[in-house]
């Protein structure tokens, strides 16, 4: 099975900034990815209030909120931030000819291991795995709540690739559904 050491982000909205704070609470480097500089200084700051509050509130140690926040990098590009990834989550509006274009970058740019993810309650994942090479390196993810991530497999996801998203997804929340 492939080990996923290294997690890009693409897209720092809502969900992109959840999953980056999650990824790097379970031990993961994340890069964070946006076009807008604007949306990678918001994200910056709201991961960090982020982590202030949680340790505020209690729920996370000052040093482990250390140790998470210094394992998260911010890039300006999807080159930048997926060429060193083993596992690439688009997250940018449900709209498919983006997530279209976006893959069909990520499968030219990334390695051959890479698996890619997106972030899609309303479209079908094997649609948007069908513009890769690596159809059986993708499947999809969405939040089924704050503390449950769903994880759909294409038509064509391998095994292996099942099991490596099942323990990634398993270090980041408690509850993992797959569809």
């Amino acid at each position: 099975m492939a080990e996923i050491q290294t997690i890009a982000v693409i897209g720092a909205g809502a969900a992109g900034l959840a999953l980056t704070r999650l990824a790097a609470q379970g031990g993961y480097r994340v890069i964070l990815e946006d076009i807008l500089p604007a949306s990678l200084r918001r994200a910056e700051s709201e991961i960090r209030r982020s982590f202030d509050q949680s340790v505020a509130e209690g729920g996370l140690l000052q040093a482990a909120a250390d140790v998470a926040l210094a394992r998260i990098e911010y890039a300006s590009s999807v080159e930048q931030a997926a060429r060193q990834a083993d596992l690439v989550i688009e997250s940018v509006p449900d709209e498919l000819e983006s997530k279209l274009e976006i893959f069909t970058l990520l499968d030219k740019i990334c390695r051959p291991h890479t698996i890619l993810i997106s972030t899609t309650s309303s479209l079908n994942i094997s649609d948007i795995a069908s513009v890769t090479y690596r159809s059986q390196k993708c499947l999809g993810l969405r939040f089924g709540s704050a503390e449950r991530l769903e994880l759909t497999r294409c038509a064509q996801t391998d095994d292996e690739t099942m099991a490596a998203c099942l323990e990634a997804a398993r270090r980041m929340v408690k509850d993992v559904t797959v569809l």
